[in-house]
């Protein structure tokens, strides 16, 4: 009997977590397809359009510069915690203790520390890589913590198999850690990107609201410092000026298309470098 009411309590739980989700996705496909219209996808913001077309391209430009500082990192800290330093050790216990720490910090403080060391002191003002960086700092503890837990999960067996093969400590890893990890390492990475498209605060204070697309074609590298802003924040000034609230559903639509089209990507990338691997 007891058995029987948890599982009817999980089933529960499901259906209403699903109603939930069901009923915010129906909500704004509901207010915001109607609304969709060629000038929201116009090059160029003007007042009149409200194009979100700069948005989009600085949201992709955002979320890929940050996921490029943070991954990295975030994987290399994991594989060292897990495969190269003593679990018992107080670095360990540290590091693990402030990634925890650092996930549970709100937004607005990692906004405020990018305003203040990479817009401020760094002197790259409101621009496309003081929000990359602040948002690399930000889900650099998701990552290196996810991976972490997916490493932990691989059986000791794969890397005894590999040792008997004759493999080295690092093409064990390679070759047998990481392709057994990668699903829970992807999710990390979803994590992580989901966080980056959806921020708002944190860039408001380092890459700005400015409607534009960096100029790489005529700056090169310099147009990373350039003031931007991302669908989040796009959909957050729209918002608070009260004038154009159905193109703000209407960016709602886009930004959950373009989520959807990102997790399908890195699920189909995680896919073919495990096949490489």
């Amino acid at each position: 009997m007891t058995s029987k009411i948890l599982r009817a309590l999980v089933y529960v739980g499901a259906i209403l977590t699903a109603l939930v989700l069901a009923g915010i996705v129906g909500y704004i496909l509901i207010n915001g397809i109607p609304h969709l219209k060629p000038s929201l996808f116009e090059w160029n913001y003007t007042s009149e359009n409200v194009s979100l077309m700069p948005a989009l391209i600085d949201t992709i430009l955002m979320a890929l510069l940050a996921l490029a500082l943070s991954v990295p990192t975030g994987v290399g800290a994991a594989i060292y915690l897990v495969e190269y330093a003593r679990s018992s050790s107080r670095f360990v216990r540290a590091v693990r203790m402030t990634a925890e720490t650092l996930q549970g910090i709100p937004s607005i403080i990692y906004g405020l520390f990018g305003l203040l060391f990479f817009t401020t002191m760094l002197g790259w003002g409101l621009s496309l890589i003081s929000g990359a960086c602040t948002l690399a700092i930000m889900v650099l503890p998701v990552v290196m913590r996810t991976t972490e837990e997916a490493l932990l999960a691989v059986p000791e067996s794969y890397k005894q198999g590999g040792f008997a093969l004759g493999a080295g400590h690092v093409r064990t890893i390679f070759r047998c850690v990481l392709p057994s990890a990668l699903p829970g390492i992807v999710g990390g990475v979803l994590l992580a990107l989901g966080r980056c498209v959806g921020e708002v605060a944190a860039l408001l204070f380092t890459a700005g609201t400015v409607a534009q697309i960096p100029d790489f074609g005529g700056q090169g590298i310099f147009a990373i410092f350039d003031s931007c802003r991302t669908l989040a924040v796009h959909m957050y000034v729209l918002a608070s000026e009260g004038l154009h609230m159905d193109e703000t559903y209407a960016t709602a639509v886009v930004l959950l298309i373009l989520i959807v089209i990102l997790n399908m990507g890195a699920n189909f990338a995680a896919k073919r470098l495990k096949r490489g691997m």
